[in-house]
């Protein structure tokens, strides 16, 4: 273990009751960003870049997200 190691700090959660994962999508640039919003108030948090499909996967193994994701324009 090094001197500067970083401690390895675990995700928020974000109970599915109250959060639903979305892309928010650029329809100019194409750039893509894994989000979660809230059900009920609609603001999104913005959670990771998506840059290909690794990305997409680990955001949905981290976030255990099944199925298709809505994508918001």
């Amino acid at each position: 273990m090094g001197w500067f190691s970083r401690k390895k700090e675990s995700p928020p959660e974000f109970p599915s009751e109250q959060y639903e994962p979305v892309l928010r999508c650029s329809i100019c640039t194409g750039e893509q960003v894994a989000c979660m919003r809230e059900r009920e108030g609609g603001k999104l948090r913005e959670i990771m870049l998506i840059r290909d499909e690794e990305d997409l996967e680990r955001f949905r193994k981290t976030y255990g997200v099944t199925g298709e994701i809505r994508k918001i324009y």
